[in-house]
């Protein structure tokens, strides 16, 4: 799953500049002759460790899990566990 998100970001990126021409144009036919997933609302954000989808964290790019082990391993400077 992570490297079918890495491919379907480099086509994002290959045909932002067609999609904005058409966009501007109106050209609604051109557009769908791009590829579905050179849009860029089908990108997801996935945890950089583990691929996870659910529960991303965009400060540290990490999924909920992954930061809440790295955290208590000490790991990721500037986090520490909470108490009061």
């Amino acid at each position: 799953m992570k490297a079918r998100e890495v491919k379907r970001a480099k086509m994002v990126a290959r045909y932002a500049g067609k999609r904005a021409k058409y966009l501007t144009e109106g050209d609604y036919e051109a557009l769908q002759s791009i590829p579905k997933n050179a849009s860029p609302v089908r990108l997801h954000n996935r945890c950089k460790l583990t691929g996870r989808p659910k529960g991303y964290m965009r400060q540290f790019g990490l999924s909920r899990i992954q930061f809440r082990e790295m955290a208590s391993k000490g790991l990721i400077p500037g986090v520490k566990k909470a108490s009061w």
